[in-house]
């Protein structure tokens, strides 16, 4: 069956590779994602200037009105027989069709109401939104390869408008993506109407600064409403309605995420008496020994409840601190009358209790991979962000899981060279990297890959402060999420990139921002080709150890000729957790001319420019003459990537080199280097 799909795939390319935007014929070698299979055919067909369709089996009449005000401006046709484009629904439910283009029709079979959604998907590609009238005759069938196709969008941070939604919602049922992730709550902002706690929005949803970094700058405190300085916003349940509707119109469920217990400062500012202290601006966890802070968020959830129909309700759950907890009497007391060994342990139970709740109501939870710390709640389902290794654990424990690694799922990460692009977290996680995401890791059984959803990618937007950056960031890397999520697992990224390059164009026209894709300047040059210098091999001494979270190649990092990429995640910068002292053995006597190394500045990921580095020289390895210091002239708070060498002259000779960085004294700041150059 595997062959089969790929002679086909690959016939198709043969046939369809040769048509670009503004061609005048459609191919399905253009799509994405990329249908299942193609099998071509002979002749084209052409849509009459105002083409009609015709939908029977099963009543859509959702569908109906969407293609009569879509691009392609389908008209009702009175017979099956005069109409160009026939629609059967067989069944209820189901994602996939099958769809014939010949010289008379395009007849869409397709086994529910979402699956003559998403064939009409591919009409619109086929034909650029009606720009293309002529299309390549050929059979595609195509169904999705995973039942989750996630995007992520963090409202809290720096707000976003429902028509802003809408217009993502619109581009998400072109990829055939199928669930919209909102982050409602977090510590920057909480953007959703609830009666019963109106703080939430006269106080919580508000901030002096309307970007997330002016804000994080000026002390992260919130204001009244009323402020005339307010900054901020937040959805009426009139707006989420609308949201909710304009959605599932498109086959698309919105899952709201309420953060819990961490990530809750804007709700303990307006409700201090739910933190463990009573005082506000001083935690960021619901108390978990109060019974207040139950009630409070189970009425919280019992409105979001009513307001979504998703039968998901995620619940967070990462990134707790958790340390109030440790000191708190009411969290003592509860693990006390629990059981409870630990705060890990007091996290589980919040998350179960939370669960228990939300089943009551017919509904499921869904948290990020720190819902297994202390045991994971019986029925939560699982998105691995911290890598995979949390999602296997759980994949093999029969839990459902999606898969949203960081290292490819991620696209707050710069995409593109840093010093071409806007601010970003840090990072570095090109289109490349997303489409080479493979979900289904050896040695996952077919029992453990059944409770596998499928893939998401999250845009956090502390630093995507506008509405045409998030775009940017989005496209066209959801692109690539989109075809991981639907189509089989064998990747050609050089087609992949022609499609890409082609929907940019639509896309553009359409009035989005994506990111310019045919002007990428790709990975770090340095990181290219390996570097030649006298200390290439020496074997190194560590006065201070790296860090094991971030190794690269241990021992043989710092002179093995590699130099680092974009990312302080690329396995090729050694981190540390601190200062960095080490000493290179040159094996014998030898001339030194030049001494250096280049660090790495990351604020958003709290990566930064030691403070200074100081080269010393020794013939012995005893006794050590200083040679230089070298000082950082990069302020911290910098918010872009950047790379700064730390490089002297020296002129003596030298058997043994030591290197020391001392590291920022911003608290968990980290160091990261990549080679240490000896001429």
């Amino acid at each position: 069956m595997k062959i089969k799909r790929l002679m086909s795939a690959a016939i198709a390319a043969i046939l369809f590779t040769t048509v670009c935007w503004g061609d005048a014929i459609g191919s399905p070698g253009d799509v994405i994602p990329r249908p299942q299979s193609v099998s071509p055919a002979q002749g084209t067909f052409r849509l009459a200037d105002a083409p009609t369709y015709y939908i029977k089996g099963v009543s859509d009449e959702t569908l109906g009105k969407y293609m009569e005000e879509s691009p392609l401006k389908l008209i009702p046709a009175t017979r099956q027989k005069s109409a160009d484009v026939v629609v059967d629904i067989k069944g209820d439910k189901g994602e996939g069709y099958v769809m014939k283009i010949t010289p008379k029709r395009i007849a869409i079979s397709a086994d529910g109401p979402a699956g003559a959604f998403y064939g009409i998907q591919t009409l619109l590609q086929l034909t650029a939104d009606g720009k293309v009238r002529e299309m390549q005759c050929c059979e595609i069938s195509d169904s999705p390869r995973f039942p989750y196709r996630g995007l992520h969008f963090d409202v809290s941070r720096n707000f976003r408008s429902k028509e802003f939604l809408k217009k993502q919602i619109d581009a998400m049922a072109m990829l055939k993506m199928n669930n919209m992730h909102l982050h409602l709550t977090d510590g920057a902002g909480w953007r959703l109407q609830i009666d019963a706690y109106p703080r939430l929005t006269d106080f919580a949803a508000w901030r002096p600064q309307k970007s997330w970094m002016d804000w994080r700058d000026a002390g992260t405190k919130y204001c009244e409403r009323t402020d005339p300085h307010a900054q901020g916003g937040y959805y009426t349940k009139d707006d989420i309605r609308e949201i909710v509707d304009y959605a599932a119109a498109r086959h698309i469920r919105v899952i709201p995420e309420i953060e819990m217990p961490g990530h809750s400062e804007e709700v303990l500012a307006a409700y201090p008496e739910l933190s463990c202290t009573g005082t506000p601006y001083t935690s960021s966890d619901f108390c978990a020994g109060k019974e207040a802070t139950f009630k409070f968020l189970e009425n919280v959830l019992a409105e979001v409840i009513e307001l979504f129909p998703s039968e998901y309700i995620h619940i967070g759950g990462d990134e707790a601190s958790k340390d109030a907890w440790r000191k708190c009497p009411d969290c003592r007391e509860r693990m006390e009358r629990e059981g409870l060994k630990d705060v890990d342990g007091l996290q589980s139970y919040f998350i179960k209790r939370i669960e228990r709740f939300v089943n009551s109501k017919g509904r499921k939870i869904i948290g990020w991979d720190e819902i297994l710390d202390g045991g994971v709640a019986p029925n939560a389902t699982v998105m691995s962000w911290r890598g995979t290794e949390g999602g296997i654990k759980a994949l093999k424990s029969g839990h459902d899981v999606v898969m949203t690694p960081g290292e490819y799922c991620y696209i707050d990460y710069s995409q593109d060279a840093p010093f071409k692009e806007p601010v970003s977290i840090g990072g570095y996680t090109p289109l490349a990297k997303v489409y080479s995401y493979e979900p289904v890791e050896a040695g996952l059984s077919d029992g453990d890959v059944a409770h596998l959803l499928g893939v998401q990618a999250n845009l956090w937007s502390e630093y995507v402060a506008d509405d045409s950056h998030a775009e940017h960031m989005y496209y066209p890397r959801a692109y690539a999420v989109a075809e991981v999520g639907w189509s089989s697992p064998e990747k050609d990224y050089a087609d992949f990139h022609r499609r890409a390059l082609k929907l940019n164009e639509e896309m553009a026209g359409k009035g989005y921002t994506p990111f310019d894709l045919a002007h990428e300047y790709g990975e770090r040059r340095e990181s290219l080709t390996p570097v030649a210098h006298a200390g290439r091999g020496a074997k190194v001494a560590y006065g201070t150890p790296y860090n094991s979270k971030y190794p690269a190649a241990g021992y043989a990092t710092l002179t093995d000729g590699v130099r680092g990429g974009w990312t302080y995640g690329d396995k090729r910068w050694q981190g540390f957790s601190g200062d960095m002292d080490v000493t290179l053995d040159l094996g014998e006597l030898k001339p030194v001319h030049y001494v250096g190394a280049d660090f790495m500045h990351s604020e958003g990921a709290w990566v930064h420019l030691p403070e200074c580095v100081t080269i010393s020289v020794s013939t012995d390895g005893t006794t050590f003459t200083d040679v230089d210091t070298v000082w950082c002239d990069v302020d911290a708070t910098y918010p872009k990537i950047l790379f700064k060498e730390y490089g002297t002259a020296v002129d003596t000779e030298a058997r043994y080199v030591r290197v020391r960085a001392k590291a920022n004294p911003r608290p968990g700041a980290w160091l990261f280097t990549d080679e240490i150059v000896v001429n």
